[in-house]
């Protein structure tokens, strides 16, 4: 189980959250966003995977954003075709293509994708594209056909922990290879808690799941 902290904006909160080593932290190039980054990714230590999260964004954004913040990966959050997934990942990073779900889901619309994208990102399906802030059925991915592992988003926070260590002992979860973190880390508005983030740290792993 690895850890993706997302929805940077500030150099020194980016810093702070780089120390306690998660293994992809995200920044949003969505202007709709609070989270919109505009500034410059601070250095990283090579190992942390930097994340570009781009809803229905043209081709020659992402293209010119990846090089400019020289991204590792691209998360495509809006309706991208298999087609365009094809395209960015020939731009070299490793492609995450988000869908949402609720209380039901149509697994079989992933099919077109499998061969365009390195992992698939499920988040909580609401009004806005990310950040609707509670979580989703995940009896749902009981139902899960393939064999690409996931990332698990929306609405997981600190109250969610247990929740988290339930679903991590079920069948479902085996494929879940990353949790997404975000606006629930936050105390002041796109600032996230380094303690908050260090004590779910903890806590996942002194219940034996490392991250």
């Amino acid at each position: 189980m690895k850890l993706k902290i997302c929805g940077m904006t500030l150099d020194y909160n980016i810093s702070e959250v780089a120390s306690i080593e998660p293994e992809y932290i995200g920044f949003i190039f969505h202007e709709k966003s609070p989270r919109f980054f505009k500034g410059r990714i601070p250095n990283l230590p090579k190992h942390i995977i930097t994340v570009g999260v781009f809803v229905n964004a043209p081709f020659e954004y992402i293209k010119t954003t990846v090089n400019k913040h020289l991204l590792k990966s691209v998360q495509l959050h809006g309706e991208e075709s298999a087609e365009f997934c094809k395209k960015v990942k020939s731009l070299g990073v490793i492609v995450i293509k988000v869908f949402s779900i609720k209380n039901q889901f149509d697994f079989s619309v992933l099919e077109v994708y499998d061969s365009v994208c390195d992992y698939y990102l499920f988040d909580t399906k609401g009004k806005k594209y990310g950040g609707n802030g509670y979580t989703f059925n995940w009896n749902v991915l009981k139902k899960y056909p393939y064999s690409k592992p996931y990332f698990l988003s929306g609405g997981i926070g600190p109250k969610e922990i247990d929740s988290i260590l339930t679903f991590l002992k079920n069948p479902e979860s085996d494929l879940c290879c990353t949790l997404d973190l975000n606006s629930k880390f936050e105390t002041v508005s796109v600032l996230k808690d380094i303690k908050l983030l260090k004590i779910f740290k903890l806590q996942l792993n002194s219940n034996n799941y490392a991250v």
